[in-house]
């Protein structure tokens, strides 16, 4: 139920290193001797599937980028396309943020969840107070749906056309939609969003819906009945703001049902919030939590995918609303992976090879880039990353993205791997492990146009670097 909004120098080269001849790897690919940090759009490709997360335009920069770039193919605006967001006044279209994110999915390969056409909250004033005939506000709600589902045709995967009609009880919820146009506006609503971007999946989409319960049989018999008018609805989506420990047991039994009345299912908006501080018992659970979610998709052929509601708890809405609890997603503040995202890849069939979860934690490290040589159209780099902890590094792998869309064009002492402006370089068989205070050196070539400026944000396994 996203209320409101997302939550909120160089150093010594090491010795000579040996050239190994090699081009840029394709995404996901493992460094030999190694186990690869598992890539969740891979592993759910894999499956048919997509695994997606919710962003916030005005992050999409540095390691935010980064990770949502490389992890994650299917992108949900988390605020930046609510009718409060693109028209707080009457005709005042306000775009930016909603262009920002489709961009950005576009330029990495990534679907786009549009969210949302018609919901109750985070509507401007001028909708929700205002002194409507049905006639009236039908037509601003066609209106509405016509110039935000028409402005990026052909650009959205999914669009929840209407988002949480329902009290808890089943009873329809009293919003200025349902009190002025009665039951009908659902129909309507779909209606006017086939006709403004006829290649869109049209999704209903709400919360404590996941498993079966009053609110979902009422969901489920809405469905049945838009089905039985031809309303062209195609999907519904769950969103899935749980509590550790709380998985719903009739989850795979509810998403199969949907399935069975001749529509896609998504699991849209799953994050899942525990009582703070986090513990290891607690993380440990989370991480069976999210595995379950992604098992229960995973097993009925029509679940289209599962998105994350912010990959990160530095850009999560739970504590805002929950005092006293977070840590609700499968990246911690600082960009390192908890054992939730492991949990996701694990269901998604990925391995360790027996070398635990994944490269291993990193204490804190620093990294030195530098161009070497540039000409016209290309350039070689050097990059040297340490590590500042107090713990050996065990397999490793350096994200960033180009800020002026540099391509990688062959590389050496790691495995490169570029997805549009994200780039991952892994270790070698050779250098996989980086003691404390020692570095590990890589280099590549690369094609610029325009400009070759330097990337501005490192992670190692996920932990952000020092520049």
């Amino acid at each position: 139920m996203k209320l409101q909004s997302l939550r909120r120098a160089a150093f010594g080269i090491s010795a000579t290193a040996l050239l190994v001849a090699g081009a840029v790897a394709p995404a996901g690919a493992a460094p030999a001797g190694a186990a690869a940090e598992p890539v969740l759009r891979d592993l759910a490709a894999a499956h048919g599937i997509y695994y997606g997360t919710a962003v916030t335009a005005s992050k999409l920069n540095g390691t935010y980028a980064t990770v949502a770039a490389q992890q994650f193919d299917s992108l949900t605006p988390g605020n930046e396309m609510k009718w409060g967001s693109v028209e707080p006044v009457r005709g005042d279209f306000r775009w930016s943020g909603a262009d920002a994110v489709v961009d950005f999915a576009e330029a990495h390969g990534q679907k786009v969840r549009g969210h949302t056409l018609v919901w109750h909250s985070q509507l401007p004033s001028w909708v929700e107070n205002g002194s409507w005939t049905a006639d009236g506000l039908r037509a601003v709600v066609a209106d509405h749906i016509a110039t935000e589902a028409g402005r990026y045709k052909g650009r959205i995967d999914h669009w929840d056309v209407v988002n949480e009609p329902f009290n808890e009880d089943g009873t329809r919820r009293q919003s200025v939609f349902q009190r002025v146009l009665g039951d009908g506006y659902v129909a309507e609503a779909f209606r006017a969003a086939r006709a403004a971007d006829p290649a869109a999946k049209l999704y209903l989409n709400d919360y404590n819906v996941e498993g079966i319960n009053a609110k979902s049989d009422a969901m489920y018999n809405l469905v049945r009945s838009l089905k039985a008018q031809g309303v062209p609805i195609d999907g519904v989506g769950l969103q899935a703001h749980l509590i550790v420990g709380q998985v719903p047991s009739t989850l795979r039994a509810n998403i199969q049902r949907f399935a069975d009345l001749g529509v896609d299912v998504a699991v849209t908006e799953l994050d899942i919030r525990m009582t703070l501080p986090a513990t290891d018992a607690k993380l440990a659970q989370q991480k069976a939590d999210y595995k379950a979610v992604t098992q229960a998709c995973l097993a009925v052929a029509r679940c289209a995918g599962v998105t994350v509601w912010g990959f990160t708890d530095s850009d999560s809405w739970i504590p805002d609303f929950f005092e006293g609890q977070g840590a609700a997603t499968p990246y911690d503040e600082n960009y390192r992976p908890k054992p939730a995202y492991y949990g996701i890849a694990e269901a998604l069939g990925w391995t360790d090879g027996g070398t635990g979860p994944g490269p291993g934690p990193v204490g804190g490290c620093t990294v030195a880039y530098g161009v070497q040589n540039q000409w016209s159209t290309g350039f070689t780099a050097q990059v040297t990353v340490r590590n500042t902890g107090t713990a050996p590094v065990n397999g490793w792998r350096l994200d960033w993205t180009w800020p002026s869309g540099q391509r990688v064009t062959q590389a050496w002492n790691a495995t490169v791997t570029q997805s549009g402006t994200a780039v991952s370089a892994s270790n070698a068989s050779y250098n996989a492990t980086i003691a404390p205070g020692a570095t590990a050196t890589f280099g590549f070539n690369g094609s610029w146009s325009g400009a070759n400026t330097a990337p501005t944000a490192f992670t190692l396994n996920g932990a952000a670097c020092t520049v």
